[in-house]
């Protein structure tokens, strides 16, 4: 199975779903849960973070860790 990157490296403009529910933004990894369709990660300090799907198009995502 080939991913997003693989298929289209440059031109991926939605935020992903399965398989690839992972996306670093500013630096930190955020997984999507399902149930409430939102990102959740953590924060600088370790804590629980969670953002909704236009919140992280507005902060910018990629599939690769970039910081």
């Amino acid at each position: 199975m080939r991913t997003a990157m693989e298929t289209q490296p440059h031109e991926v403009e939605e935020l992903p779903t399965t398989p690839c529910s992972v996306v670093w933004s500013r630096g930190h990894a955020y997984v999507l849960e399902g149930l409430r369709a939102r990102w959740v990660g953590r924060d600088d300090r370790g804590r629980p973070h969670a953002i909704s799907g236009a919140e992280m198009q507005r902060r910018g995502w990629s599939l690769t860790q970039t910081a």
